[in-house]
């Protein structure tokens, strides 16, 4: 009986340990964000090579690895409360001329306010000469949850895979401490903040580099207004159109302008 007793008392002192632990997490629901966006610039150019461009691309592409690094980094900040975020890029007096290349993964900068409580979407992009207003409702990711976790930025955060687009694999990492359903760019939908972003195929990533937990005033998460208003079908269709002679050139063009 003594016996009993005892091991009872371990079973319930565990639980209430557990449960002083779990009521002392502090979790996040306003602050910024800093991401580092990472373009392997190298795969992103020879992907542009062909059977009929090889000969001048070729030496193109040597030429630019002669006087560039292999990756092009960029910053972002993510400006959130428990309702709304909003994503920009901070201005900078950056080149985006590659010579003969054009790598629109790398050199599009969206800036985009995402309202959870609305279901909603407004983002600013740039499309060649033309800036779109593009409002519509958040997207919707059908994530799989891994068990695989790793850390980013001081906070543990675990794996989610998903498929965009029909063919865009996608790779995140979610911290759960920060209570916000968002992330870079224009991938939610996890149960917890999205502080790592990788495109694998498309050589591509984002990664938090610095987290601050800070009060945000409305006047910080004002939607972009500049642009063409238009729903995303809108312009993928407008895209569309006016790539419709450009045979596979043009999916890098929609793939970049769709994230």
């Amino acid at each position: 009986m003594k016996k009993i007793q005892i091991y009872i008392i371990i079973v319930v002192s565990v639980f209430v340990g557990i449960d002083a632990s779990a009521q002392n997490v502090h979790f996040i629901k306003n602050g910024t964000i800093e991401y580092e966006k990472r373009s392997n610039m190298y795969a992103l150019m020879k992907k542009q090579i062909t059977t009929d461009n090889e000969s001048y691309m070729g030496q193109a592409l040597e030429r630019y690895k002669k006087n560039n690094p292999q990756f092009k980094v960029a910053k972002s900040v993510l400006t959130f409360t428990k309702d709304k975020s909003l994503y920009k890029w901070p201005a900078t007096d950056e080149v985006t001329s590659n010579g003969f290349f054009n790598t629109p993964l790398a050199s599009q900068k969206n800036t985009i306010l995402t309202n959870f409580s609305l279901d909603k979407s407004i983002a600013e992009k740039s499309v060649f000469e033309d800036k779109y207003l593009v409002t519509d409702s958040i997207r919707k990711i059908t994530w799989k949850l891994t068990d695989e976790t790793r850390e980013i930025a001081g906070y543990q955060c675990r794996r989610a895979n998903a498929v965009i687009m029909d063919s865009i694999y996608v790779v995140a990492f979610y911290a759960d401490q920060i209570a916000v359903s968002g992330g870079p760019e224009s991938f939610t939908g996890l149960p917890g903040m999205i502080l790592g972003v990788a495109l694998p195929h498309e050589n591509i990533t984002w990664f938090a580099t610095k987290i601050s937990e800070t009060a945000v005033p409305e006047k910080d998460l004002i939607a972009p207004s500049k642009g063409k208003p238009v729903s995303n079908k809108g312009l993928m269709d407008i895209l569309k159109g006016a790539m419709k002679n450009w045979g596979d050139y043009a999916q890098s063009y929609l793939k970049a302008f769709s994230l």
